[in-house]
């Protein structure tokens, strides 16, 4: 028996995630030239990760309150006009301080597109369906890691960061376009009233969930966000050598998506989660193996890769399936989360370089991973009792 074909809406709003995903990457891929060009340090310039991060979990909940009674059509085709617009400001901007306020404000789309696109999602399709529609909404990220991260990475090494930064300013003008033309109107997700607000957060397996975000975020982040500087002292990897690696895991990033959305509806999101935190952890585990050599890091990289964005998939249509009613208030809980845990993980790695231990960020990155694998299975636990 065939699948019911996605409403053509998805499919805007899948790229508007690979937009959105490929501009908050595009600091990590150009990490390098962004520290030479602007004469900061690598920690420095990880700040920009940080405080972009930060802005994202912060506003997220914040956000999803304020834009409630909005129509989605046209929340979300402008504020990927705005993140068009602040990322060709980014690309001009002649200095490290400016840089910075202007890469936080760059940061307010992500904060409202992704969880918004996701709580929009059970007013397009059914409750049949829904796990299969959020995961492939999500499906934008894992593309992001194919095609922008390398980019990016490629472009920066290439012509300069500032470059990447303009291709993404490109980018998020011709897919607000598209939204703007696919997403139909009226699409209004209920407002949230405090009470519900207070059933989100009172409710301990939801929260739970969400706490699995923020600890395997925080583990992923302490290392993935120093990848550049990591491989190029590792693997002497120049702007096209790291092209390739953000490109082969990127590749298994998808693969890894594409796995979960055709089967998390058989599996249950719950144990899809656990099952991708468990392969990121390999990763972890196993890092020291590929240090110095081309190929052995690669394959190490190839669990995380397939656990990396798959994870987060997961717990979107875990929080949005334990309750629909309070999806707006749960993926907006998750998102912050996400992003917290990024801005932990950028903070906390590089403080460690800070205090040369650059080789050793894979450890805190698995301790990390292990409480969240067991705070998901305590989630999953609570939530059948």
């Amino acid at each position: 028996m065939s699948r019911p074909a996605l409403p053509r809406a998805l499919w805007a709003l899948m790229v508007g995630n690979l937009v959105i995903g490929t501009g908050v990457m595009a600091v990590a891929g150009t990490l390098n030239d962004i520290a030479r060009s602007l004469g900061v340090s690598i920690p420095q310039a990880g700040l920009l990760i940080t405080a972009g991060a930060a802005l994202i979990g912060v506003g997220a909940p914040l956000f999803a309150t304020l834009v409630a009674g909005w129509d989605r059509r046209r929340l979300l085709a402008w504020s990927l006009v705005w993140y068009a617009v602040l990322h060709a400001a980014c690309a001009l901007a002649p200095n490290y301080p400016t840089l910075m306020v202007l890469r936080v404000l760059a940061m307010v789309p992500p904060a409202v597109f992704t969880p918004q696109a996701a709580a929009s999602v059970g007013l397009l399709v059914g409750p049949a369906h829904r796990g299969r529609a959020i995961t492939f909404v999500f499906l934008g990220w894992s593309v992001a890691s194919v095609m922008g991260m390398p980019l990016s990475a490629w472009i920066g090494g290439e012509l300069g960061w500032r470059w990447a930064f303009g291709l993404v300013a490109v980018m998020a003008m011709l897919s607000g376009a598209w939204v703007w033309r696919e997403m139909p109107d009226g699409v209004r997700p209920a407002a949230l009233s405090r009470e519900a607000w207070g059933r989100a957060l009172g409710s301990p397996p939801l929260m739970m969930a969400v706490g699995v975000t923020l600890l395997s975020a925080f583990g992923q982040f302490t290392l993935f966000s120093y990848f550049a500087p990591y491989l190029t002292q590792t693997l002497g990897a120049g702007g096209a050598g790291l092209s390739l690696l953000f490109l082969w895991f990127g590749a298994f990033g998808l693969l890894g998506n594409v796995a979960v959305t055709r089967q998390i509806d058989r599996l249950g999101a719950a144990r899809a989660v656990l099952i991708t935190l468990g392969l990121m952890a390999l990763s972890l585990l196993l890092w020291p193996l590929g240090r110095g050599h081309w190929w052995g890091q690669a394959l190490v990289m190839v669990p995380w890769a397939l656990g990396c964005f798959a994870a987060n998939s997961a717990q979107q249509a875990r929080l949005v399936q334990a309750s629909p009613v309070l999806a707006p208030a749960t993926v907006a809980l998750n998102t912050s989360a996400m992003y917290g845990g990024q801005a932990l993980g950028a903070a906390l790695g590089g403080l460690l370089i800070a205090q040369g231990q650059l080789l050793q960020l894979h450890w805190v990155g698995l301790v990390l991973m292990g409480l969240s694998m067991g705070l998901s299975a305590w989630a999953a636990a609570r939530a059948q009792a």
